[in-house]
């Protein structure tokens, strides 16, 4: 059976399935035959509702701004003023000691959630039967730092639906103009960047949602001190995201005590982690709200430089994207293996250059997100065209910046007037170049969840296993196919402490983009 707009059937003859160790990521039944003894398990999709699982959810024509972050962030490690990266900040950031046992900031929420209920949004069809909220949490009252969120409940028990957090990556690009408005949220934009459109597959039909755009320079999210934007890294996004979360679970106090998860794509293979490990730890320390949270995901996710590096080009060559000679001379001149990305045989910094520039030259010009996407072509859009989740749009990202720029949009959404932006221009000041130690330490305490869609280029599935690889997990359950309507819709393995699975023929940004 599949249930509509909500599910799909998972086939399994095996009750130690890797599947069915993520409860409470959905709700399974079973359903026994006898002449097959096989097991079917409907899956109401959480985490596995995602847009890369399905040809149909789109790909954003902006993500040029979220590869050109990450791209810029990862050439400025060999800058003359790289990120910081070395374990002391991260220790201090992890650290339970005194700095943990004093209280952050938390203001006075009283009056706030029902301000930031949204009556409607401007162009939204008929028939909408969940409630929305959107606005500002204050994490810093000295510099008026505030973040921006957008949050759906479930149309349907949401009292005893879990609550999710969503972050997209960059670093510095929107989790509500990707993520809400073209991944995993309730509506899309038409192409007449004015009116909304349904998309039955949205994560809040199973879960509680809540899309928070950090740090402040991104999207709407803003402060009064200019330095804010230039002095900003994963340790600041880290504590921001955890202040917002204090204050914002003081506004709306009925989910103090809700499981909790935080999921998201790309960079967010950062952001992810680091603000788990950070909620860990001060919940050891603190005597301020304690945050319920019981699991990660993250897809297509950059968790390591050198690993994720030759993920790409080993990738790129196995899908016909590249030359033999240009994989020979990046796997004969570039050292993946001692953390220097270089090797120390003479000239190798250019040859490594040369042929990791090449390669990407010779790929042309595709969606790396969705290698056998088509791409954006305004002069195709037929005006007055109405959207269909069901229908790719490769020009969404355009439709979206159009929406998010009107000032009837941005009212309803108790926004300040401003020019949206998919990404935002903010400096990048710290950033470790491997976030496996914390996926390790994490996979002891709580649900880790590692997927990939296996058509993203940018941070694609071989990324993923290598990176899996060296955390030399013994694997719990083997490597197998999982189903949809009795078709093979990717595989899964369970490690010890870990999931790792994938789609098939899908582009991996979890959500599509770029995450």
């Amino acid at each position: 059976m599949q249930l509509p707009f909500t599910g799909v059937v998972i086939e399994v003859d095996n009750p130690t399935h890797p599947l069915l160790e993520l409860q409470p990521f959905y709700e399974v039944e079973y359903y026994s035959y006898q002449d097959t003894k096989a097991m079917r398990v409907v899956v109401i999709w959480l985490l596995l509702l995602l847009p890369n699982y399905f040809p149909w959810f789109s790909i954003s024509p902006c993500m040029g701004n979220q590869i050109d972050n990450l791209n810029r962030l990862i050439a400025s490690r060999r800058s003359s003023n790289p990120p910081r990266s070395d374990s002391e900040l991260w220790a201090r950031l992890d650290d339970v000691g005194n700095s943990h046992n004093s209280p952050v900031y938390v203001g006075s929420q009283k009056g706030l959630m029902q301000a930031d209920k949204i009556d409607k949004l401007p162009g939204q069809p008929e028939g909408v039967d969940f409630d929305q909220y959107a606005g500002y949490v204050t994490v810093d009252p000295a510099a008026d730092r505030a973040l921006f969120y957008y949050f759906v409940e479930s149309p349907a028990n949401s009292l005893n639906k879990p609550f999710v957090l969503w972050l997209n990556g960059g670093p510095g690009c929107s989790s509500f103009g990707y993520g809400a408005m073209q991944e995993l949220g309730p509506f899309r934009v038409n192409s007449d960047g004015k009116t909304l459109y349904i998309n039955e597959y949205a994560w809040n039909n199973v879960a509680n949602v809540l899309f928070l755009e950090s740090p402040a320079g991104v999207g709407f999210s803003y402060s009064k001190n200019s330095s804010d934007y230039t002095d900003v890294g994963d340790k600041r996004t880290a504590e921001d995201s955890y202040v917002f979360l204090l204050n914002w679970l003081e506004r709306f106090p009925q989910y103090k005590t809700r499981d909790f998860f935080i999921a998201g794509e790309s960079y967010a293979g950062h952001y992810v982690p680091q603000l788990a490990s950070y909620i860990l730890s001060r919940n050891k320390g603190t005597n301020q709200t304690l945050i319920n949270l019981k699991g990660i995901a993250i897809g297509n996710a950059w968790i390591d430089d050198d690993i994720c590096t030759k993920g790409l080009f080993d990738y790129l060559w196995t899908h016909a994207l590249n030359s033999d000679e240009t994989n020979e001379g990046i796997n004969k001149y570039c050292d993946f293996d001692s953390g220097n990305l270089v090797s120390k045989m003479a000239d190798a910094t250019d040859q490594c250059d040369k042929y990791q520039s090449q390669g990407v030259t010779e790929m042309g010009d595709i969606d790396l997100y969705g290698i056998y996407a088509p791409l954006c072509n305004l002069s195709a859009i037929k005006p007055g065209q109405d959207g269909n989740v069901l229908n790719f749009d490769p020009c969404s990202g355009i439709h979206v910046r159009s929406y998010l720029n009107l000032a009837k949009v941005q009212a309803s959404l108790h926004a300040k007037a401003t020019k949206w932006s998919g990404c935002g221009d903010v400096g990048w000041t710290d950033s470790p170049s491997s976030i496996l130690p914390q996926i390790r330490d994490l996979a002891k305490v709580i649900r880790v969840w590692i997927y990939s869609g296996d058509t993203d280029g940018r941070v694609p599935v071989t990324s993923s296993r290598y990176a899996i690889k060296t955390l030399r997990l013994p694997v719990e359950t083997a490597w197998q196919p999982w189903y949809s309507e009795s078709e093979v819709g990717g595989y899964v393995v369970g490690y010890k402490g870990v999931i790792f699975t994938t789609a098939l023929h899908l582009n991996g940004t979890l959500t599509e983009d770029y995450l």
